[in-house]
C-alpha cells in the first residue's frame, strides 16, 4: 500500500490534515518517528499524519518544576535538557525503538505520553499520566482544543491529559504537552541477592518495598536473563540476580542500603554507574531486543568504562541469547502471584522472562505464535496481558491489549465517540472496530 504521510509543523496545519481527512472519509494513522510503530495493532491506512515537525520545548521552568513542550520534541533532546538542572522525569519512560531493531533516543514526548509506558520507578513515582500536566491537541472533529494547565496544581474539571496517556493517538493528535518534572537522585545505589529462585527473590522484594528504606525499584532476572546483562556485577553472579534500587542524597542513600543490606541479607552492592546502567536494562527491556551481548560494563564506579561500554539497548543488529523473531509479551499481575503464574508460562510455553515492580510486571519472550491463548488463560482473571511485539499478521489476528469486559469496552466506545466521532484518528489500533 502506498502511504501519504502529512508533516504538520504547527497545530493548525494538523488541523487542516484531520478536516481533509473527514472531508475525504480517509482515516489517518497518528504517528511521530515511527519508534513506537509496532505497538498496538498494525495500521492499515492510506494516509499517516507524522507529528514529527512539531518539533521543539515552548517552556521549561526548572523553579517550576514544570516542562512544556511541542509534541515531536525528541526525548534525546529533553532528557540530556533535564539532566544539566539536574532534574528528570520521574517515571522513566521506556525507549522502545531497540525493540524494533530501531536505534536508541528516537522516542518523542508525545509519544511517551500517548502510548503511556513507564519504567521501574512506577511502583514508587507512578505512570506517564501521573505526571501529564497539560495538552494541547486536534481531535477527530478537527477541532485544536487545550485541557490542562502549566502548573502542578491544576484539578478543575475532567483531567483530559490522563486520558490520552495510554490513547494510543485513538482519541486525539497531540500537538504540545505539559509535564512535571522532579530533581533527579544525587546518588543511586543497587542491592543485588544472588542465586534466589522466584519465589524467595519475590518475597524478598515484597520486604523490601514494606520497608521504610524508600525503594525505587525492585526485580529479579532469572539466570539466563542475568547472563545478558551488560553490567558485570550482574552478568558475573553465574545466577539469578534480584535487585532492590534505592536512591536520594548521599547520606542517606548510604544509610539505607547498609540497613537493608543486612535485612535482606544482600551478597553485594552495585556503584552508581552500574546501577544507572542495569536500570536502563530493565526499563528499555534490552535482554529481550535484537542485539549481540555487549562486553560486560566495567565495575569500581569507573565512568569511562561506564561510558565506553555499548550497553544493549545501544549495540547493532543480531540478538545473541535469544530468538530474534521472539513474541514480547508485558503481563501485570498481582505481586503475590508472579512466581506461581511465571512456573505456569514456564511449564506451558518455551519462554524467557523476568520480574519487574516486585514482581507485579512479567516481561515474557517466546517463539510461539499462539502463545496468546496460553498465557491470558493462565491468568485466569489475575492481571491483563499485553503483546507488544509480535509480526503484523498476529497483531491483527489476536487481541494485542488485553479483552475488555463489555461494560468497559461500552465506555470506550463512548469515549471515541466523544473525541472522534467518524473513527479518524487510528481507528482500531488498540481495538478492532474502535
Amino acid at each position: 500500500m502506498t502511504v501519504t504521510t502529512f508533516k504538520p509543523e504547527t497545530a493548525e496545519q494538523a488541523a487542516e490534515a484531520v478536516r481533509w481527512a473527514l472531508s475525504e472519509g480517509e482515516p489517518l494513522d497518528v504517528a511521530g518517528t515511527g519508534s513506537k510503530r509496532g505497538l498496538g495493532r498494525p495500521m492499515q491506512t492510506a494516509y499517516t499524519l507524522d507529528l514529527s515537525g512539531l518539533n521543539g520545548v515552548v517552556a521549561y521552568e526548572p523553579e517550576e518544576l514544570v516542562l512544556t513542550a511541542r509534541a515531536g520534541t525528541p526525548m534525546a533532546v529533553i532528557l540530556p535538557m533535564l539532566a544539566e538542572k539536574r532534574q528528570q522525569l520521574a517515571f522513566e519512560p521506556q525507549d522502545t525503538g531497540p525493540l524494533f531493531g530501531r536505534p536508541a533516543g528516537q522516542g518523542t514526548l508525545g509519544g511517551v505520553l500517548a502510548c503511556g509506558l513507564a519504567g521501574p520507578r512506577r511502583l514508587s513515582a507512578g505512570s506517564a499520566r501521573d505526571h501529564a500536566l497539560g495538552m494541547e491537541g486536534v481531535n477527530g472533529r478537527g477541532e485544536i482544543y487545550k485541557a490542562g494547565g502549566k502548573v502542578v496544581k491544576n484539578v478543575t474539571g475532567y483531567d483530559v491529559p490522563k486520558l490520552m496517556a495510554g490513547s494510543f493517538g485513538t482519541l486525539t493528535a497531540l500537538t504540545e504537552v505539559t509535564v512535571k518534572v522532579l530533581p533527579a537522585p544525587e546518588d543511586t545505589r543497587t542491592l543485588l541477592l544472588a542465586g534466589r529462585d522466584d519465589a524467595a527473590a519475590l518475597d524478598a522484594l515484597t520486604r523490601a518495598m514494606q520497608s521504610p528504606h524508600e525503594v525505587s525499584g525492585a526485580a529479579h532476572l532469572p539466570a539466563d536473563v542475568a547472563a545478558r546483562s551488560g553490567v558485570r556485577g550482574v552478568a558475573g553472579v553465574g545466577g539469578a540476580a534480584t535487585l532492590v534500587r534505592l536512591e536520594g542524597f548521599g547520606p542517606s542513600v548510604a544509610a539505607r542500603v547498609a540497613a537493608l543490606k543486612e535485612e535482606l541479607g544482600a551478597d553485594a552492592v552495585l556503584d552508581r554507574e552500574e546501577s544507572l546502567a542495569v536500570w536502563g536494562e530493565i526499563r528499555d527491556v534490552a535482554f529481550f531486543c535484537p542485539h549481540p551481548n555487549p562486553p560486560p560494563l566495567g565495575g569500581g564506579g569507573d565512568l569511562g568504562n561506564a561510558a565506553a561500554a555499548p550497553s544493549p539497548a545501544q549495540a547493532g543488529e543480531g540478538w545473541g541469547g535469544g530468538n530474534d523473531a521472539s513474541l514480547l509479551w508485558k503481563l501485570s499481575v498481582p505481586p503475590s502471584d508472579g512466581a506461581r503464574i511465571a512456573a505456569a508460562i514456564r511449564d506451558r510455553l518455551d519462554a524467557d522472562l523476568y520480574f519487574d515492580w516486585a514482581g507485579g510486571l512479567l516481561w515474557v519472550a517466546t517463539p510461539s505464535a499462539d502463545s496468546a491463548p496460553a498465557i491470558r488463560g493462565l491468568l485466569n482473571g489475575s492481571g491483563h496481558a499485553t503483546l507488544l511485539r509480535a509480526p503484523d499478521d498476529l497483531r491483527a489476528s489476536v487481541d494485542v491489549f488485553q479483552p475488555l469486559p463489555e461494560s468497559l469496552m461500552a465506555l470506550t466506545r463512548r469515549v471515541k465517540d466523544g473525541f472522534d466521532p467518524r473513527g479518524i484518528l487510528s481507528p482500531s489500533r488498540m481495538y478492532a472496530g474502535v
